[in-house]
């Protein structure tokens, strides 16, 4: 997705060897520009598409060079620990890193911190947080808080029956996300109106897998919450063929173009929507200062979060899909 370079701007996207990274073009390699580095969970997920031409726009704007990787697939953490170590003997002054797996990664990150690289994590915070020297995220408690809130009022004292589809354990984002969830809805984790809860890894067939066994555990679902949108389609898909699509209210988080589609055909009632291209913009921003004055990106940086809708209830703030449309990635 690289952009034609206007004239005087200099800017290389690599790949870093062994990465399954994100694609990016070639270029002429300046060996005395400010190299950063892009480090994303896959190559192919939307969200992570739209993050990296925020990258290189940024890059180009400031006269930066991107490097750029990838894991091979959600969780794969080895890719991301050599994608590091190969960007810190490149001499990158920067890493932007979306961690799959917040805790493991952690180590390679001090190694590249010690070594006076500055690392910022986009979208999902390590565990601790502060293993990184910033975060540029989407708040997604209050993400999953909104939704939450939402289906509550959407709900209209009908007593619910949920199912929870999730991340995976121990990431951080779905944890977030799921909690928020819960609070804006008012209940507790254990609590018995969730009937069923499933990991789905945030895949599509996955999402439509673990919703065709809760509604065998427990038919009368009528509340779905989503960890992302492609597992509220699987989800839909499953209801569908049991002809309760009608009838479930499914709500989700993230704000994809496909995913703010399907809450204006219907198939998701909500979502909440961020913005993937702003945190890396802003990431390299942080990098570029750096570079230029020493002065580090530190502590949290909210990107924002919207929920989209176009069955608004009283209470909840939200926007149309017109505006989540003019405002999606993917």
């Amino acid at each position: 997705m690289n952009a034609k370079l206007p004239a005087g701007i200099l800017v290389t996207v690599l790949l870093v060897a062994g990465c399954g990274g994100g694609g990016g073009g070639g270029g002429t390699q300046s060996a005395s520009a400010t190299k950063v580095g892009l480090i994303t969970k896959t190559e192919t997920n939307p969200f992570f598409v739209k993050m990296k031409e925020g990258a290189q726009k940024a890059a180009q704007a400031g006269g930066l060079e991107l490097m750029s990787a990838a894991g091979k697939f959600d969780g794969d953490n080895a890719s991301q620990i050599t994608a590091i170590e190969n960007m810190v003997a490149a001499g990158v002054k920067g890493i932007l890193i979306t961690p799959s797996d917040t805790k493991a990664i952690v180590p390679a990150i001090k190694k590249a911190r010690d070594a006076g690289v500055l690392v910022i994590a986009l979208d999902t915070p390590t565990e601790p947080q502060d293993a990184t020297d910033a975060l540029f995220a989407t708040d997604n408690f209050k993400a999953g808080e909104l939704i939450g809130q939402y289906a509550k009022a959407a709900m209209a004292g009908e007593p619910a029956k949920i199912a929870t589809l999730d991340l995976a354990p121990g990431i951080t984002v779905g944890q977030l996300r799921h909690d928020g969830f819960l609070k804006g809805f008012g209940v507790q984790e254990g609590d018995p109106s969730i009937v069923c809860s499933q990991d789905t890894r945030g895949d599509q067939a996955k999402g439509q897998t673990a919703m065709e066994n809760c509604l065998q555990k427990a038919p009368g679902i009528n509340l779905v919450y989503t960890i992302n949108e492609p597992a509220a389609l699987g989800a839909h898909t499953a209801l569908k063929a049991k002809g309760r699509d009608k009838d479930v209210l499914v709500v989700s988080v993230d704000g994809g173009c496909t995913g703010t589609k399907a809450v204006q055909s219907g198939q998701i009632a909500a979502t909440s929507q961020q913005y993937p291209l702003k945190m890396a913009e802003e990431g390299v921003k942080a990098v570029a200062t750096f570079a230029k004055s020493g002065q580090k990106a530190s502590g949290y940086t909210d990107t924002g979060v919207t929920l989209i809708t176009d069955k608004a209830v009283t209470g909840v703030d939200a926007e149309d899909t017109a505006f989540g449309l003019a405002n999606c990635w993917g």
